[in-house]
């Protein structure tokens, strides 16, 4: 399974990576598992909630 991207900021923003960091941490407050990767072809940094964590929170059928 896949990230699931929540947000995109452009790389060439003036406060750089921060406003991804931040909305980053404020899903984590949330309970959302979420981290900021960089994706070079579009030159945005990504706000993902990572394919292991989607796993993890669907129960194993019995």
């Amino acid at each position: 399974m896949e990230a699931q991207i929540l947000e995109k900021f452009p790389a060439g923003a003036p406060r750089g990576a921060w406003p991804a960091e931040e909305y980053a941490a404020a899903r984590q407050r949330e309970g959302v598992p979420a981290t900021v990767v960089m994706d070079l072809e579009s030159d945005c940094f990504l706000v993902v909630r990572p394919a292991q964590a989607e796993e993890s929170a669907v129960p194993a059928a019995s």
